[in-house]
């Protein structure tokens, strides 16, 4: 990284470790203690998950810590919300499951694309908060009512908002993967409109030609969906850079 891009990625790693240690802190003090990590368990046991440990029910991607300044950062790839796998005190990282092995070996596997996964690649969320599986946050969304909403759109917001200024400070890539809950109504629709006001209010139309769409590495959907509209005509990378913005004009609307 040059000095102003390492400038940039320390400054978004200290701010998001504080933050999310500010938001574990205060979903830990609202009534009753331990509410968020009992929700979390209630919403895996109705969707009939194994019994597991909660751990970290907001979690920061420690993996970030073992970043330095001589790395050479060329995409930062979006998930929607930390697993099983990603909140346990042993990891606390993010894409550490299955879906993980899948995106490390897709990028083993395009030695053309020039991409290490576990070294070129800042891997983000779209929220820190952990569940099982993504749709059980819609169960404690019902279950938990205003204290959890409110502090669910709050991480989506800081997160779209200050993932836009590191893609920037960063000038690469930015793979937003698993879309679906991104339409308008669902999930993750606080996320997609704040994204698109840090880029299309802003008129920074560079860092717009840097956002792509893609359907997430779990079930091999990614690969799948690569298969099912690639063109022969075109490279690996064309190819890819067609699919991510069809997909972010289909969601996003831009």
């Amino acid at each position: 990284m040059t000095k102003e891009q390492w400038n940039a990625f320390t400054t978004f790693r200290s701010r998001f470790r504080d933050q999310c240690k500010f938001w574990g802190e205060t979903a830990q003090n609202m009534a009753p203690p331990g509410w968020l990590a009992s929700l979390q368990k209630e919403a895996a046991d109705a969707d009939e998950t194994p019994p597991y440990p909660i751990e970290t029910p907001i979690v920061y991607n420690q993996a970030l810590d073992s970043v330095v300044e001589g790395d050479e950062i060329k995409m930062i790839l979006v998930g929607d919300n930390p697993g099983k796998d990603e909140q346990l005190a042993v990891n606390r990282r993010y894409l550490v499951g299955q879906a993980g092995k899948l995106s490390d070996g897709f990028f083993r596997k395009a030695p053309e694309l020039g991409i290490d996964f576990r070294k070129n690649v800042i891997i983000l969320n779209k929220t820190p908060i952990h569940s099982a599986k993504t749709k059980q946050l819609g169960f404690i969304q019902k279950k938990s009512g205003a204290p959890f909403i409110a502090l669910f759109e709050e991480t989506q917001k800081w997160m779209a908002r200050e993932t836009a200024a590191l893609q920037k400070g960063l000038d690469c890539e930015l793979w937003l993967v698993g879309y679906g809950e991104l339409r308008a109504g669902n999930l993750f629709s606080v996320y997609a409109e704040e994204l698109g006001k840090q880029y299309i209010e802003s008129g920074d139309f560079r860092g717009i030609n840097s956002v792509r769409l893609y359907q997430h590495f779990s079930m091999n959907r990614f690969s799948i969906d690569l298969t099912q509209h690639y063109l022969k005509n075109l490279s690996l990378t064309d190819n890819l850079k067609a699919i991510g913005y069809f997909h972010r004009n289909e969601i996003l609307g831009w």
